[in-house]
């Protein structure tokens, strides 16, 4: 049996964890909760905090955290759910890489069709982009923007829209329209999608982050005419909140 101080870090990806919560200030001061999230960022270089005031009126304060090894992780989440807090939602997740991945055959196939030159320089000029953009999905540096829209979904299994009863390359084709749709938004909206299959409820959580509320609407509803969302997809509930610093958005909850 290990021991609690042992790491426990998953043979790919980092741990991700969601919580959204009710304020109960007058059972006590947050004063704690901020105490558990400073630890947490001091106790790893890699570990991330996303505080937020929850928008409308479900709830009052989210917490997104990410961190290699789950006992950091687990020790925060503890820290913070110990305070003045009711958990009305909470997701565990991790973060990992799309198994639809576009190949070097498909880039190079894509530029040929379009009739580009020089096809092998802008192959490796992909390569060393889509290098990158995989690093940041397994190994992300949160983005700092105004806004975090947080839900989980799965792909539907009913009758004939039933995702996983699809071949690999017709779910990889659909994907990749998906995806082509989601790039349009570059620049507005970043997006971060954890897995959860065997973790939560849901398949996936999606984070996207942005300065704009509208971009945030607007990615979601247009995504929705696309095959994958239309046909395949279910969706849990959203949240969406005002990035701010812990100390701010614990203040702003009364909790300090």
């Amino acid at each position: 049996m290990s021991t609690a101080s042992e790491p426990i870090t998953p043979s790919s990806g980092w741990g991700v964890a969601h919580l959204i919560l009710r304020a109960r200030p007058d059972e006590g001061s947050g004063a704690g909760i901020q105490a558990a999230l400073r630890a947490f960022t001091e106790a790893g270089p890699r570990n991330q905090v996303r505080a937020f005031s929850v928008l409308g009126g479900r709830a009052d304060l989210g917490v997104m955290l990410v961190a290699p090894d789950l006992n950091h992780l687990d020790v925060a989440v503890k820290g913070v759910t110990a305070g003045p807090v009711e958990v009305v939602y909470s997701y565990l997740s991790i973060t990992e890489e799309s198994e639809y991945r576009a190949t070097e055959d498909d880039e190079r196939a894509r530029l040929t069709a379009l009739g580009e030159d020089d096809i092998e320089a802008k192959v490796a000029e992909w390569r060393e982009r889509i290098a990158h953009y995989r690093e940041m999905r397994v190994h992300p540096d949160l983005p700092v923007r105004r806004l975090l829209c947080f839900y989980p979904m799965s792909k539907r299994r009913a009758g004939d829209d039933n995702w996983y009863a699809l071949s690999f390359d017709e779910r990889k084709a659909l994907m990749m329209g998906h995806g082509t749709l989601g790039r349009k938004y570059a620049g507005r909206v970043t997006q971060l999608i954890t897995g959860s299959t065997g973790l939560d409820d849901w398949e996936w959580g999606v984070t996207l982050f942005s300065d704009d509320l509208a971009a945030l609407k607007e990615i979601v509803y247009e995504m929705r005419f696309d095959e994958v969302s239309a046909r395949f997809g279910e969706f849990g509930p959203f949240f969406v909140g005002i990035v701010m610093d812990p100390a701010d958005a614990l203040e702003r909850s009364g909790l300090l």
